[in-house]
């Protein structure tokens, strides 16, 4: 019997040694604590697209230290991957801990905030619509999906041209308005407050500016509204934003107008400044800030509009998405100019088919 319980205990012992060598490092070093499920991520990014805009959205957003998970998603697979490796080999310069990316849209699953940046662009003498109407057949694959793994997100729409896709992705989401933001004006104002605020010799942070309306050609520059410390240039200059200035200040909205082909023309496409835009408007929402950005939202009811039109008014932006939309106080020619933009945004809509 001794000797049975003998063979027994070398027979064990014998076991544990060789378990312990056989143990990873990882199980040496490391001794668990919880072992239930992890918990979701509670700041999670998704940004849909991989390419020069959607990229810079990415950096941006992971500079600012605005997510606790980043998933990037695109049909081609190895430009994806080897996005996601080199964010990922930049770790530990950054405080978000994970990034992720796959073609499948398993991998945004959880996520607070989805930036929509995929899209085609448009072929040398393609119409609007026909662009319009491209992009909509492929929004029609990606809307559904983000929204199947994450029903509770906002999305912000940034592929161009971003008012109509951004009501295009309202209708495919089946989500309330104020969940569904078009990055909009907030760009175009942002180079508004540039070129006004480089002319005044001031930081662009010290001039007040709009831009609302469509993000394009139609945009409407709201010159009754701008200021510097309070101070109405309106008041020192009551022809400036006319035809009849003579100090031609009008000029700088043209400018704002034509920066997106200049630039195009100069590098090919356009990226940081919308990122840095993007990574605006996702620091408001997922810190509830409450701060007022000129976004493109439903707009249907205000300033006399009857359709149902997304275009850029100033928003005040909190982690519900759009909270509220402020009434500024404009020129009767002002809002002419916001209801012809709109009614270029309904025209093209309104031929929209299958969605």
């Amino acid at each position: 019997m001794l000797i049975t319980w003998w063979y027994l205990y070398l027979t064990a012992r014998s076991i544990v040694e060789q378990s312990l060598k056989m143990a990873s490092v990882l199980h040496k070093l490391i001794t668990p604590i919880f072992s239930g499920t992890p918990e979701p991520p509670r700041n999670k990014v998704t940004v849909v697209g991989v390419g020069q805009v959607g990229m810079a959205c990415a950096i941006s957003i992971l500079l600012r230290e605005l997510a606790d998970e980043l998933a990037l998603v695109d049909v081609m697979e190895d430009k994806l991957k080897g996005e996601m490796m080199d964010l990922q080999h930049g770790s530990l310069f950054l405080k978000t801990p994970k990034i992720v990316a796959d073609k499948d849209y398993s991998v945004t699953a959880h996520s607070r905030i989805v930036v929509v940046t995929a899209g085609v662009r448009q072929q040398e003498g393609e119409s609007r619509l026909n662009l319009v109407q491209r992009n909509v057949n492929i929004f029609k694959h990606i809307i559904p999906q983000i929204v199947r793994y994450s029903p509770e997100c906002i999305i912000v729409v940034v592929s161009n041209p971003v008012d109509v896709l951004t009501y295009v992705t309202w209708k495919l989401s089946g989500l309330p308005k104020h969940r569904i933001i078009g990055s909009g004006t907030n760009l175009d104002s942002a180079r508004f407050r540039f070129l006004m605020a480089d002319k005044l010799g001031v930081h662009p942070s010290s001039f007040n500016g709009w831009i609302l309306g469509e993000h394009g050609d139609t945009s409407v520059p709201v010159w009754s509204g701008t200021d510097v410390a309070g101070v109405n240039l309106q008041t020192l200059n009551p022809d400036m934003g006319t035809d009849g200035d003579s100090e031609n200040w009008n000029e700088t909205h043209k400018m704002v107008v034509d920066s997106a082909y200049e630039v195009i023309k100069l590098k090919g496409y356009t990226n940081w400044a919308i990122g840095l835009s993007v990574a605006d408007l996702t620091e408001s929402l997922m810190r509830n800030l409450n701060r007022i950005h000129p976004v493109s939202t439903m707009v249907q009811g205000m300033y006399g509009i009857s359709e149902e039109v997304y275009l850029s008014v100033p928003c005040v932006l909190n982690s519900g998405g759009v909270a509220s939309v402020v009434n500024m106080t404009l020129t009767e020619q002002e809002v002419a100019q916001l209801q012809a933009s709109a009614n270029t945004l309904w025209d093209i809509q309104r031929d929209l088919q299958d969605f």
